[in-house]
């Protein structure tokens, strides 16, 4: 795989060097991340927002909605590593305890919104943007994760040398669900999927194996499938002709239930998870770090989100 016209490909690489625990563990940022299912795409009008004021869990259980949407691994053992997570979590802010409920799917999320009213969120970039108004959602922090996905996107193909000779062309993606996100954030200026003939795999290592299969010209992917192409035969005949700047790979929010008060201080709190023994729990989940960030620092990406 050429790495030449990529220098923020290394992104991949860095992922590549830590990915082996996160990955094999099933852990969290790489576990979370199967396709959603049909009609599940994040925006979805039908859902409503919380109330304020809602009451939290009689027995003092704070809950967390975990939605990943889109990336590579395996689901199955992610609730483990969540709550593990979530243990670190409840002690570090004195809660008697956290449930933290892991979702692929948009839809799935919602109703367990509905139903256990969770006070904080923590959700890929693509969901937050999509969803924050639907769910109250609020900007709390940003999470520093390995292997989870969603940090860059790329344009590979193992015919075309550049951007101009993918348009037109297949392409080969299961991360196209959500136009407004690829065209509008991602993409910016440079492209939009209504430039190409676009092949929905679903999935994402399928993606890849659709590029080398050579039934796609090129292929939308993000850095954890870069990952995971390097582990394919075939891989280094696929090169780079387009990446894109970098992002936030999961945000924490606050729902709009939520008092101020409480989340402020949840949000402070949040650099000292992953210290003395939370260092376990969050290198399981994948997590080097979670970080309290200004209300306004996604502003700009929120703008071109909503066009």
């Amino acid at each position: 795989m050429s790495l030449s016209r990529s220098p923020s490909i290394r992104l991949s690489l860095r992922a590549r060097l830590a990915a082996g625990a996160a990955a094999c563990a099933g852990a969290l940022l790489v576990a979370s991340v199967a396709t959603a299912a049909p009609g599940d795409a994040p925006g979805d009008p039908s859902a409503s927002a919380p109330k304020d004021g809602e009451a939290s869990n009689a027995d003092g259980t704070v809950n967390v909605l975990v939605l990943r949407v889109g990336g590579t691994g395996s689901a199955s053992s992610a609730q483990t590593y969540i709550d593990a997570l979530m243990a670190v979590t409840a002690r570090v802010n004195g809660w008697a305890a956290a449930h933290g409920k892991y979702f692929t799917s948009p839809r799935l999320a919602r109703t367990w919104v509905t139903d256990a009213k969770p006070e904080y969120g923590i959700l890929s970039l693509q969901a937050y943007l999509a969803l924050r108004e639907s769910l109250g959602l609020s900007l709390l922090g940003t999470v520093d994760a390995v292997a989870a996905g969603g940090q860059q996107y790329f344009l590979i193909s193992v015919n075309q040398h550049d951007l101009a000779g993918c348009k037109g062309k297949t392409l080969a993606t299961h991360l196209g669900k959500d136009t407004k996100f690829v065209d509008n954030v991602v993409a910016g200026e440079a492209f939009s999927l209504a430039d190409f003939e676009v092949v929905d795999t679903r999935r994402p290592v399928k993606t890849l194996k659709t590029l080398l299969r050579g039934e796609a010209e090129c292929a939308f992917v993000d850095d954890a499938q870069m990952t995971a192409l390097s582990k394919l035969e075939g891989a280094d005949t696929a090169q780079t002709v387009w990446f894109s700047a970098t992002f936030p790979s999961l945000i924490v929010a606050k729902f709009a239930r939520t008092a101020d008060a409480d989340a402020k201080t949840f949000a402070g709190n949040l650099d000292k998870v992953c210290e003395g023994d939370g260092a376990k729990a969050c290198g399981g989940a994948g997590i080097e770090k979670l970080a309290e960030t200004p209300a306004e620092a996604l502003d700009k990406l929120t703008a071109k989100y909503d066009g």
